[in-house]
């Protein structure tokens, strides 16, 4: 690769970690080509903690009521957490990055794991704030042995992630063993092309000797990346350890370390299974409880799942390499397929190691297109990541797709020549290389996402919107994540009353609610929607992946507490509350713990009713995520649905099978008006689902900006009821 033309440099003296914090934020502005250093101070860390707080402060800060994810003062932040960094204790290398988001056109986060947050955090700096665009491709690199940072004019013609982040290794690496020191965010062209773009994270796997990438997928982070004209983000650090953050109290994080290790060597096997087949072992248990979306979510089951078994990737996953994507994570979750040849695309016919896939991609392209072929689902991962593009909005997007063309709202001519449909494996590869290299107007509007598409296939193609709505599987503009939630009302507010859209990062509760039958009222289901909200957001503000809480359990977990209390895995959330006081040297509590996540999730709150979000109408639901839609779903369950409605005090006898849909939409939707109100009770909201003044007082987060936004958008009493 050719040397790189400097565009501007700024030099630094990196600042080191002290109790999980340098005390420093960077700024960069690739368009006036500027820097700066910014302070932290003990207010930012008592009121927003780290990670996801830290960025949600700093975009606050940097933009107007009026930005959009397109315009220049538009930021992305990332940012890891005072826990990240830490080599004893599992899942401890998470970033997340901050951004207004072209899908939902307000503040969304996501997050990757990787190499990129530690060595950020051990070059000096406690978030990293990207502003401004480029008026060509630029690399930022940021290098932390020589206490620099730079805008480099961009060589790559090829910017599709795995190609430029091998190539930028190899550029700032004196060695090979030397790539462990680096490690790169890139996306590809389908980011550029699409509203869908995702950001790939590097790190370099020694055992295998290649650069792997880790994914920041949902939101369209890449999409922003790639708008900024940013082909990669580059940090090198050497010279760090596991104790580099420096803790209060370093006996005990090593002790909460060697505890948890203990349980995942001896548990794993016998519960989650993850060190050998990762998060896919949940294909085969979502299939069996109704759980695994098929056919645009139409059903939770199908014959054909055998075919995507976990036993089946176990086959193809590489085994008896240790997998954690950052030092010290017995997890070992990030798993690869090695040795993988191509079959489509730019890079047909070459070997290629696949990251993953997880449940989510085999749902997303398997199950929910109907395609149960796992190398189709691997290959189409690869491409998903080569291309930059998140594979849980692509699934969802192609199996709306798929059903509107199967209902003939689309044909050939408007496909441009592709005959879609559940199942049509060839046909639908063609429309993601499509996408990804913006090849015709039908892939445009696809990469764009479901809720564009549902505008556009009403008013181009005739296609009748109020079905439209009733199928397309978004929530707030984002793509539904792959869970089938229509029996589980408390899961309908787990996706559909989050604060950025309905993935599965807030609340995971289908099997407390309709398995276990734990959450019987709308108080338990709004009490649920509370405490799980705000305790998975609390991993985002630490740095921490949150599958080591609840994937592994102690063994007497389910006997040593009730019900209730030992869906929250009582022992590991004391674990946390032990590694952040012996981090920071605080004293928190497992109250403190929420409220520190309470503050900021109604900070974010405010932030998308900031941007024009952020109020019950935002809160909307899709019939098919509530209950069947069409005949065949209701067909494929009859005896179940029928059984719903008696038990609701409707006999189904004599009914017609689209009257029956139609009395248990009625009811959900009733039930589905309760639960908003139960919640927004027990958030401390009005019934508009905007956060009191009180709430805010009550919460220290009373700052007099984010107080004068809900007085702004805060109508009377009167006034909302008139408008319900």
């Amino acid at each position: 690769m050719k040397e790189m033309k400097i565009l501007s440099e700024w030099a630094y003296s990196p600042c080191e970690p002290y109790r999980g914090y340098t005390g420093k934020t960077l700024y960069v502005n690739v368009g006036n080509l500027k820097f700066a250093e910014k302070n932290v101070t003990e207010e930012m860390k008592e009121k927003f903690v780290g990670g996801r707080g830290f960025g949600l402060k700093l975009l606050w800060d940097a933009v107007r009521d009026e930005t959009r994810w397109n315009d220049p003062e538009n930021e992305i932040v990332i940012s890891g957490g005072p826990l990240c960094g830490i080599t004893q204790y599992p899942g401890s290398g998470k970033y997340y990055a901050v951004f207004i988001s072209p899908l939902t056109d307000q503040t969304y986060d996501s997050n990757s794991g990787g190499h990129f947050a530690p060595l950020l955090k051990f070059a000096g700096w406690d978030a990293l704030e990207i502003q401004g665009k480029a008026e060509r491709d630029v690399i930022v690199f940021i290098d932390g042995d020589e206490g620099k940072v730079q805008v480099l004019e961009s060589p790559f013609r090829d910017i599709n992630a795995h190609s430029v982040t091998e190539e930028l290794h190899e550029r700032f690496a004196a060695s090979e063993k030397d790539k462990r020191f680096i490690s790169v965010i890139a996306t590809g062209k389908g980011a550029e092309n699409t509203y869908l773009g995702c950001l790939n994270t590097s790190f370099y796997d020694a055992r295998r000797g290649i650069v792997r990438l880790k994914q920041a997928g949902r939101g369209g982070g890449g999409t922003v990346l790639r708008d900024k004209k940013i082909a990669a983000i580059v940090v090198r650090k050497h010279g760090w350890s596991g104790m580099s953050n420096n803790p209060a109290d370093p006996e005990t994080i090593q002790r909460l370390g060697l505890k948890l290790h203990k349980e995942i060597y001896e548990l794993d096997d016998k519960q989650s299974r993850m060190r050998r087949v990762g998060t896919v072992h949940l294909n085969e248990i979502m299939n069996d409880y109704h759980l695994l979306p098929v056919h645009n979510y139409k059903f939770g089951q199908h014959p054909e799942a055998k075919n995507i078994h976990s036993t089946i990737y176990e086959k193809m996953f590489t085994q008896g390499i240790p997998d954690g994507c950052w030092y010290g994570c017995t997890m070992a979750c990030s798993k690869a397929i090695d040795g993988f040849t191509l079959k489509t695309g730019p890079w047909k016919g070459r070997t290629v190691s696949i990251d993953g896939p997880e449940y989510e991609t085999c749902a997303a392209l398997g199950s929910n297109i109907g395609v149960f072929d796992p190398e189709w689902t691997a290959e189409a991962a690869f491409y998903a990541d080569f291309y930059g593009i998140d594979t849980i909005s692509l699934g969802t997007s192609l199996a709306f797709v798929c059903e509107c063309y199967e209902l003939g709202y689309l044909n050939e001519e408007t496909t441009e020549g592709l005959k879609l449909g559940f199942g049509k494996a060839e046909a639908l590869m063609e429309l993601i290389h499509r996408i990804g290299e913006g090849r015709g107007e039908f892939a445009a509007l696809v990469g764009k996402g479901i809720r564009r598409m549902k505008a556009a296939f009403a008013e181009r193609f005739g296609a009748p919107r109020e079905i439209l709505e009733a199928i397309g599987m978004e929530g707030q503009g984002i793509e539904v994540s792959e869970y089938v939630s229509k029996e589980s009302v408390a899961q309908w507010g787990g996706y559909f009353l989050t604060l950025k859209g309905p993935q599965h990062d807030e609340a995971w509760l289908i099997f407390m609610d309709m398995v276990n039958r734990q959450l019987p009222t709308f108080e338990d289901k709004a009490e649920a929607l509370h405490y799980f909200p705000n305790f998975r957001l609390w991993f985002s503000l630490a740095g921490l992946c949150k599958l080591p809480w609840n994937d592994i359990e102690p063994e007497d977990n389910l006997t040593k507490y009730p019900p209730q209390e030992a869906a929250k895995v009582p022992e590991h959330v004391q674990n946390y509350v032990d590694l952040f006081n012996a981090m920071t040297g605080k004293k928190i509590d497992k109250a403190e713990l929420i409220l520190q996540s309470e503050r900021v999730y109604n900070f974010q709150r405010v932030f998308q009713l900031r941007l024009g979000k952020g109020t019950r109408k935002d809160h909307s639901i899709p019939l098919r995520a509530i209950s069947p839609v069409f005949k065949d779903e209701w067909e494929a369950r009859r005896d179940y649905y029928d059984e719903q409605l008696r038990s609701s005090g409707v006999d189904p006898q004599g009914l017609s099978t689209e009257e029956k849909i139609k009395r248990l939409q009625e009811l959900r939707l009733a039930q589905w008006e309760k639960l908003v109100d139960a919640v927004y009770r027990r958030r401390g909201w009005d019934k508009n689902g905007i956060p009191t003044v009180e709430k805010l007082e009550e919460l220290g987060m009373d700052f007099e900006s984010v107080v004068a936004v809900v007085k702004k958008h805060t109508r009377k009493e009167d006034q909302w009821e008139e408008d319900l």
